[in-house]
């Protein structure tokens, strides 16, 4: 079958592409630069011009187009206009599903995240606790509000959300991951300090196959957590450090000393208009500590995860921070 994948030039987007790929399906990226994006597509995939902005590009990219995997987005990450998250990860995601409905898609696949849920801090979360409040920042919001509208263009189309964790691993392109914050400084003994808090996790090609069962598996309407498990920044630091048999962990940074950080982060940021070290809704999120529970797409999926091992040893491969696979 034929399937559109948007955001292929990013790290899930990519995976996505290239697992539908394997499995023999056509597949179609929708990307702003089709020259550029030819250098980091794999071989086989057929680059389409479009963007999420500009409307009139859409129809073309999802034409004759059964399946859309829809994993474009912004990441979480320090912008001067926070307005541009709800352009492009909420109005743009509408865009693509308005137009993919009215070309005969018959399902969407759209790539969440699983800040759109609710728990106390340490808490376990599942598909059961969605937030039914606007989260604390624009990132988180716009992923919200990107959820709602999506889900009501179901009527003749079938939609499927998945929910991934903080997603590692190989990818074609730089963006700020806990890899290359934590791991490469970890190992190249740079990183000053080990930040306080943790993160659930979820390696990139496990999310990739995720969103292949829900394709096939998932139920229209239905939402599913892709996570690995949990860990804290320290025991991410040590696993790096153990696998490429090198490098330092440092002692970690005391939350009051994270919190004065991020403050001053922010203020000089309003001066300099450059992004802060440590952004305020990076700490908070990294703060939540909560446990994201995978047993729904793990039974009804089929779904499996990766060990953090196994995962951490193929991201520094891809790194060129371990000599052999």
């Amino acid at each position: 079958m034929r399937a559109l994948v948007t955001g292929a030039t990013g790290k899930v987007g990519h995976a996505i592409a290239s697992a539908l790929l394997d499995k023999g399906d056509q597949v179609r990226a929708m990307v702003r630069d089709p020259k550029r994006a030819a250098s980091v597509l794999p071989a086989g995939i057929e680059p389409i011009k479009g963007d999420v902005t500009d409307v009139g590009s859409l129809a073309a990219a999802v034409e004759g187009c059964e399946l859309v995997f829809n994993s474009m987005g912004m990441p979480e990450q320090w912008v001067r206009d926070e307005a541009i998250f709800d352009q492009v990860n909420a109005i743009g995601s509408q865009q693509v599903a308005i137009a993919a409905k009215r070309a005969g898609v018959r399902r969407f696949v759209h790539t969440s995240t699983h800040d759109v849920f609710h728990a106390e801090t340490g808490q376990r979360f599942d598909e059961t606790m969605l937030a039914d409040y606007p989260k604390s920042t624009a990132y988180e919001r716009s992923k919200q509000h990107a959820e709602e509208l999506v889900l009501a263009e179901r009527d003749g189309m079938e939609v499927v959300i998945l929910n991934p964790s903080g997603v590692y691993g190989p990818t074609p392109s730089p963006t700020p991951s806990f890899e290359n914050e934590v791991f490469e400084p970890v190992v190249r003994k740079r990183l000053p300090a080990v930040p306080p808090g943790g993160t659930g996790y979820a390696f990139v090609e496990g999310v990739a196959a995720g969103h292949v069962l829900a394709a096939d598996q998932g139920k229209d309407g239905g939402r599913y957590i892709l996570a690995d498990g949990y860990a804290d920044f320290r025991e991410l630091a040590e696993t790096a450090k153990r696998i490429a048999g090198r490098g330092r962990v440092p002692p970690r940074m005391p939350v009051p000393v994270a919190k004065a950080v991020a403050n001053l982060g922010a203020g000089l940021s309003r001066l300099t208009r450059r992004p802060p070290l440590l952004p305020k809704g990076q700490l908070e999120y990294i703060l939540w500590q909560a446990r994201p529970d995978s047993t729904k797409a793990q039974q009804e999926l089929g779904w499996k995860t990766t060990p953090l091992d196994e995962g951490v040893r193929k991201t520094l491969h891809s790194m060129g921070l371990l000599e052999t696979g």
